[in-house]
């Protein structure tokens, strides 16, 4: 079946099987493969991208459900919000094994964009699913609420 997708600005044509999970569309097709696949079913928030700025686990997310809306991966050149949390993901050095940021960052991205100034509260309720191995979380935390403070 074909479909037409908007990532990361730019407009792609596939002939491919309604039921292929983002995740796969990403990586396979489009070869973005900084979008990581973790668990599989959704638990771990490794594979979150944005669709039309909401997060959601690209594991999860077969190519039939998307439709007009467009996903932002981190490998976004454009979008200014991920772009800030990078930044400041790389200040607070948040990174340790790393294989989990995309979507801790992809995350914090859809917070960020419908709550432009969270609390604490706010920042841990968003975040919570989002696992990561090396327990980097007060330095998630440290690095959106650096990067919520900037505006």
């Amino acid at each position: 079946m074909s479909f037409k997708i908007t990532v990361d600005e730019k407009n792609y044509d596939l002939d491919i099987n309604p039921e292929t999970p983002l995740l796969w569309v990403l990586r396979d097709h489009l070869n973005l493969t900084g979008t990581k696949f973790g668990c599989g079913v959704g638990q771990c928030g490794a594979c979150t991208v944005l669709l039309d700025d909401k997060a959601v686990r690209a594991c999860q997310t077969p190519i039939n459900t998307i439709g007009n809306k467009k996903v932002t991966t981190i490998e976004t050149q454009t979008d200014k919000t991920v772009q800030k949390l990078q930044k400041f993901w790389v200040q607070e050095d948040v990174v340790q094994c790393g294989y989990c940021q995309s979507g801790q960052i992809m995350n914090a991205a859809s917070l960020v964009k419908t709550n432009p100034k969270p609390s604490e509260d706010d920042i841990l309720k968003a975040m919570d699913g989002n696992i990561c191995r090396c327990g980097t979380y007060n330095k998630i935390k440290t690095a959106i609420k650096a990067a919520t403070a900037e505006v």
